[in-house]
């Protein structure tokens, strides 16, 4: 059987002018598709065996070739977007046909130049796609090790769950959402450290820093707020999530836990609903 989007060898079993004719099995009459001349390796015959990628031409036929494309079934890939049209974007895949992304199989809107990460699948129609859910055919044998630093493309988030990473574009990964810090995007490149490694092999990350490391940072970004803002913050660690989250990119709970790291030091007062600078602390000794 021959099948889409993969490599495979095939028999010749049929020699014409613009090529050859190949099949599973040198008796197999009944599927046969065309390897172009161009293409046909130099001195071979009727049932030699070739190794072929098999995907559909513009004329939806299914054809081989021997060049090699940048994806393949059961891979994930980084491919860029060359054109969009009405019902979805086109993407580089090294082979002369682009290959197609629908607009319902993206996790956020694409334009030309942009990098995409993708995986293969076989539509209703029996032709080769892309998409922007690679959750399946991420890999779980990652050489990371918890408080290995990492970097990864987010390519899903869950209300419920966190953000999904492919790890260096190949390896699984999740963000708990309790772990998720400021604004995280699909198509958004994090850098994260490992904080466990499952026993299927997936990586848990969180892109929050050490207690203490993030404890000065959210500080320091709270100081830098109450700059813009003439050093008076019109609410407080009592305002509702959203209207923290909102204004600071943090949580309620990181946001209270700087509230009382500044007040701590002297660097904030905190009186009739809002938060004021005291200016006696700089930034750098935090």
């Amino acid at each position: 059987m021959i099948k889409l989007g993969e490599w495979q060898k095939l028999v010749i079993v049929k020699k014409v002018d613009f090529g050859v004719y190949l099949a599973s099995a040198a008796q197999e009459k009944e599927e046969r598709i065309l390897l172009p001349v161009r293409q046909v390796p130099e001195g071979s015959g009727i049932g030699d065996c070739v190794e072929v990628f098999v995907y559909r031409d513009s004329q939806d036929r299914m054809i081989a070739t021997t060049n090699t494309p940048k994806l393949v079934m059961g891979q994930v890939a980084e491919l860029s977007v060359v054109q969009v049209g009405k019902i979805g974007a086109f993407l580089d895949w090294g082979l002369e046909k682009d290959l197609f992304l629908p607009y319902r199989q993206q996790n956020r809107r694409v334009a030309p130049g942009d990098k995409v990460l993708v995986s293969l699948y076989i539509d209703k129609s029996n032709r080769l796609c892309a998409t922007t859910n690679v959750y399946a055919n991420l890999r779980s044998d990652s050489p990371y090790q918890k408080d290995d630093r990492v970097r990864g493309r987010v390519y899903e988030i869950s209300d419920n769950f966190g953000a999904f990473v492919a790890v260096d574009n190949q390896y699984s990964a999740l963000i708990p959402k309790r772990e998720l810090y400021g604004e995280v995007t699909p198509g958004e490149d994090v850098e994260a450290w490992v904080t466990k490694v499952l026993e299927d092999g997936r990586l848990t990350l969180s892109i929050r820093e050490k207690a203490y490391l993030q404890l000065e940072k959210d500080g320091e970004k709270l100081l830098a707020l109450l700059d813009s803002y003439e050093g008076v913050l019109p609410f407080t660690e009592k305002a509702e999530p959203e209207v923290i989250r909102r204004e600071t990119g943090m949580s309620k709970n990181e946001f209270k836990r700087a509230v009382g790291h500044l007040l701590k030091i002297g660097a904030i007062t905190i009186k009739d609903k809002v938060i004021r600078s005291t200016g006696k602390i700089e930034k750098t000794v935090l």
